[in-house]
């Protein structure tokens, strides 16, 4: 008997299976949080240079209207913002007939703030405006880092020394670094701790990913893995009613930080992978865990579960790099690449991106948010029906085609028309949630097995590049300033989706398909081709089809992360 035939006696998605998901799934909720939680916590609000000491941002009666005119000069973009935000006027003290003509422009050194959105950030705190606005963005892109060296990191320890001890890993990086930032004063420390916070994240979610698709049975996996992804939406939500209530950067960073204190008991309640301990020769540990989830389902097990020595099936891999061997099978894998890096770029700069169309942050960060709900329920309705290839595609390019058109309503609306902006960048989240939901389980079908693992491992460090690009990219309106510079993230975000989505038209699809094996099988595998089937007696009981994809990935020893 092999492993997926004895998680069929054992059940392969009761009871036992359902509590370890739920529990396996909650990580999922304060990953979310604290990748989007950059959002608020590095806000940049409207700020302007300080005239005085005491100097506020609002104006507090016509004398202090009278001193901000005076010494502060116009904002490059008037209608956008009135007043300068990194220059002051001086004036020249022997020239006091015509102050005007003795006045010059001066870089400013101190600064105030609006206070409406936020009462207070790390920006505002350390002053990461003007020239220090840099600084935001390549903290951004250190959480990022954080998140590619922790998924890497993460796998190694995961694969060598067992998935619990990956996970219990990753847990303490989630809550000590976590919580300690809420107490830096400096940029650096603040920087490396939300480097390790990023590494957290991308241990959590490739260990938890894993430790499910190990755990449930080959019919429930693809169900499973994109289910999940309705967690990562939950904690989006509980972040934007957190942020709406919050508004000091510090008590917010702890709100979302001390709930994974919760995931302490999972030292003692969540067991060690039974999968992986058949892997390494640890067959009684791994059956007395099977045994009890077969009582705890309720069913009635064999006195012998397994043949050790055929308790898995031959699963000889090759290099990745022989995907390179045949044109058109390193045209194919390109453009699969391509695609994660663009669909991870799309997700998270979205989501950057939300303090940069106007209007409420709060709302704006809400909507994006249950447009993750909807994105992430397509494809549990859509993939059995439609196939792969038209849900990823169609999503792809109509998440693109909607932040391409939002040039249009910025650059030649008024006021009045900007829902249609917030409505666009919607239904591009839309659109990235479901591709992001989608890649997964399409990627995994199209590669062979022989190099399935090692394929979406590199298709993973293709998405962590991707999540690194997209916070520069979010902040292409301080370069580019006025109304283009706002509709201009939107429009490169939405350029890379629609280039990404006419690509993936050239790959087939692979629903109800049996899926290659070899990489001859791989280069035989078209829209036009029924099936690719290895005549083998051995493998007729059980088919590589669209539910056992996952369980390849399952089966080997390279952990690739989910987001």
């Amino acid at each position: 008997m092999t492993y997926d035939s004895a998680l069929r006696q054992v059940g392969e998605f009761g009871t036992y299976q359902k509590r370890l998901y739920v529990l396996l799934c909650l990580p999922f909720i304060t990953c979310a949080m604290q990748v989007m939680v950059t959002v608020f916590i590095l806000g940049v609000p409207d700020h302007r240079c300080a005239v005085s000491e005491n100097d506020t941002f609002a104006i507090q009666s016509p004398q202090h209207q009278l001193m901000v005119n005076r010494s502060v000069p116009p904002g490059e973009f008037p209608l956008l913002s009135p007043y300068s935000k990194c220059n002051l006027y001086s004036y020249h003290s022997n020239n006091d007939s015509n102050p005007e003509d003795s006045r010059f422009i001066r870089k400013c050194s101190k600064w105030v703030y609006e206070k409406t959105d936020f009462h207070s950030t790390f920006v505002t705190e350390d002053d990461l405006v003007c020239h220090k606005k840099s600084y935001v963005t390549h903290t951004v892109m250190s959480f990022m880092a954080g998140f590619m060296v922790g998924a890497l990191v993460s796998g190694v320890v995961a694969d060598s020394l067992g998935r619990k001890k990956g996970l219990l890993l990753s847990l303490a990086l989630h809550i000590i670094p976590n919580i300690i930032v809420t107490f830096a004063t400096d940029l650096l420390t603040f920087m490396c701790l939300r480097f390790l916070a990023g590494a957290s994240v991308g241990g959590l979610l490739a260990v938890s990913f894993t430790m499910i698709m190990e755990l449930v049975g080959p019919s429930y996996r693809m169900m499973a893995g994109i289910a999940l992804e309705q967690f990562w939406a939950v904690g989006a939500l509980i972040l934007a009613l957190l942020a709406y209530l919050i508004r000091d950067w510090r008590y917010l960073n702890l709100a979302v930080s001390l709930p994974a204190l919760l995931f302490i008991p999972y030292i003692c309640i969540i067991p060690e992978s039974s999968r992986w301990l058949l892997s390494r020769g640890r067959e009684k540990e791994a059956e007395d865990i099977l045994r009890q989830a077969g009582r705890v389902n309720k069913r009635k097990l064999p006195e012998k579960l397994f043949d050790y020595e055929d308790v898995f099936e031959d699963d000889a891999c090759i290099p990745v790099l022989q995907l390179c061997v045949n044109p058109k099978l390193l045209f194919r894998s390109v453009i699969i690449f391509f695609n994660w890096m663009v669909v991870s770029m799309l997700f998270f700069g979205l989501s950057l991106n939300v303090g940069n169309l106007g209007g409420d942050i709060y709302l704006n960060f809400l909507l994006q948010s249950l447009a993750e709900v909807v994105g992430y329920g397509i494809p549990l309705i859509a993939l059995k029906s439609l196939g792969r290839k038209p849900v990823y595609v169609g999503s792809l390019l109509i998440g693109g085609a909607a932040c391409i058109l939002t040039i249009f309503p910025v650059l030649y609306g008024d006021a009045s028309v900007h829902w249609s902006v917030i409505g666009l960048s919607v239904i591009g989240k839309i659109g990235s949630s479901t591709a992001f939901a989608t890649i997964y389980l399409f990627s995994a079908e199209l590669f062979p097995t022989v190099v399935r693992n090692s394929a979406m491992g590199t298709s993973s460090l293709c998405a962590r590049i991707g999540g690194m690009v997209s916070p520069y990219i979010a902040v292409i309106n301080q370069v580019v300033g006025g109304d283009l510079g706002v509709a201009m993230p939107l429009l490169v975000f939405g350029l890379f989706a629609f280039v990404a989505g006419l690509l993936a038209l050239t790959l087939p699809e692979t629903k109800g398909r049996h899926l290659p094996e070899s990489i001859k099988d791989s280069v035989q595998y078209t829209d036009q081709t029924k099936d690719i089937l290895r005549i083998d007696v051995t493998e007729a009981s059980q088919p590589l089809t669209e539910d056992t994809a996952l369980t390849s990935v399952a089966n080997g020893v390279t952990i690739s992360d989910k987001k």
